[in-house]
């Protein structure tokens, strides 16, 4: 028998048993009065645990629960537990749900949850930035009255939600949102947005590049066919063959140019750091990219090196005389005849700057910021005038990102341009300048017991 039963039929026990005592000492009528007090008083306990019961089940989820004796106290206790219980999984089901909605607000991508119809329910605070939507504010409020862009509006009420649909955000102007709605539960939606801004921009520089290398490719090739139509079909003179065949080569070579510029270009983007490193001297490389700069201008400018500071450079030589002579033969191609262009070379507080300046046409200031873009010109058609391929400066862009260094233009318009690449002190050791004659004289006299070179050279000739 459980202890709730013994507790039970204890009290009801005692009252009979004081019953029949009762009977035998004062007889039957003693006896009846004395059980029907104890059936009203135990009635009465009874009732009184009952109302207890009664207004703790109508009360608050987190009363406590009354106290008993009796069989009451094992029916209380029970409850206790059960209360127990329950607070306890309450606890864990708050802690899982606090955690799931802190990995919800914590993702890089909106989330909106919509009921049966299209009403927020929920957000996290990306999709504040996404669409606009605060849960706080506007919990309960229909979505097509807080984004109202008419692509998403088609694909909120479109059956199927299979692919996701690119709109713009209204919140931060430029950025792109990929939106997608999923559907869970019985008649919910989550709505997602993602922030393709970048992968967009990276597509739209795919479909750029392909149509500059397209289009770049496609004039000396027109040329060419021309040509070679021109040299099959007609009757040439020696020299309108050799003049045809000259502009035949001339394209070649241009778009020679422009596969070795983009393998260059692509080799450098596929490279984290430059590989074959080392140290070399500074003033050498300067007097052959001189050379250079002078041989494609043929004459037509005053080219000159500015005194240098005695250095050494560690980097990949052949990368950095690249990127160098592009900034030099970019300012051969775009300074008139006769102008002037300088290469110079200082160390400042322990960085090195390798400057090009010239006197040429200068850039107006908003193109500055889009130079090393590939295909990008300011001028087209002078550009391809000059037999550039767009490409240079993409170049110096890349050779300069793999040895952490960055390039700095001033320019104006009729005045010229400074193209200025500034290179990290770790790349860049400066060396003592070498002594004159007079102050090695000036050395050695000051060494106990030396000798002047002129008294060297006495003692050590010959006697007559």
């Amino acid at each position: 028998m459980s202890a709730l039963w013994l507790r039970g039929l204890l009290l009801p026990a005692l009252l009979i048993l004081l019953a029949l005592v009762a009977w035998l000492l004062a007889g039957p009528t003693t006896a009846l009065l004395l059980l029907g007090v104890g059936v009203l008083v135990l009635t009465g306990w009874h009732i009184h645990h009952l109302a207890a019961l009664a207004r703790w089940a109508s009360s608050g989820l987190d009363d406590a629960v009354p106290e008993g004796r009796g069989a009451w106290a094992i029916v209380y206790e029970a409850l206790y537990r059960r209360v127990k219980q329950r607070s306890a999984r309450q606890r864990d089901l708050r802690m899982a749900l606090d955690r799931f909605l802190t990995g919800a607000q914590a993702l890089p991508d909106g989330i909106v949850v919509l009921d049966a119809r299209n009403h927020i329910r929920w957000a996290n605070a990306r999709a504040a930035a996404h669409l606009g939507v605060l849960a706080e504010r506007d919990t309960g409020a229909a979505v097509v009255n807080l984004v109202r862009q008419p692509s998403f509006l088609d694909y909120l009420a479109a059956e199927d939600h299979s692919e996701p649909v690119t709109i713009q955000s209204s919140r931060e102007a430029g950025s792109m949102l990929s939106v997608q709605i999923v559907p869970f539960g019985v008649e919910e939606k989550l709505v997602m947005t993602r922030d393709i801004t970048r992968i967009e921009a990276v597509e739209r520089v795919r479909r750029d590049f392909i149509a500059n290398v397209s289009h770049e490719l496609r004039t000396p090739l027109t040329v060419l066919t021309g040509f070679l139509e021109t040299l099959a079909e007609l009757e040439l003179s020696e020299e309108q063959r050799k003049r045809y065949i000259k502009l035949m080569e001339e394209q070649a070579q241009s778009m020679q140019r422009l596969v070795a510029d983009l393998l260059t270009l692509s080799s450098l983007e596929s490279g984290q750091a430059p590989s074959d490193e080392r140290e070399f001297p500074v003033a050498p490389l300067l007097e052959q990219l001189a050379g250079d700069a002078r041989a494609l201008s043929g004459g037509r400018h005053e080219i000159t090196v500015l005194p240098a500071e005695a250095s050494v450079l560690r980097g990949n030589r052949d990368e950095l005389a690249s990127a160098f002579g592009n900034l030099l033969s970019n300012a051969v191609r775009y300074t008139p005849t006769g102008g002037h262009i300088s290469l110079g070379w200082t160390i400042v507080q322990g960085r090195g700057e390798l400057s090009v300046s010239d006197d040429g046409i200068g850039i107006e200031a908003e193109h500055i910021p889009r130079l090393t873009e590939r295909f990008y010109r300011v001028d087209r058609s002078r550009s391809r005038a000059t037999g550039g391929t767009g490409l240079g400066l993409a170049i110096v862009k890349h050779v300069l990102l793999r040895h952490q260094a960055e390039l700095d233009v001033q320019s104006e318009p009729g005045r010229g341009s400074v193209f200025t690449v500034i290179l990290p002190r770790e790349r860049v050791k400066e060396l003592e300048p070498p002594m004159s004659e007079a102050e090695a004289d000036d050395v050695n006299r000051s060494r106990p017991g030396s000798l002047p070179e002129s008294a060297l050279a006495t003692s050590n000739a010959s006697p007559p």
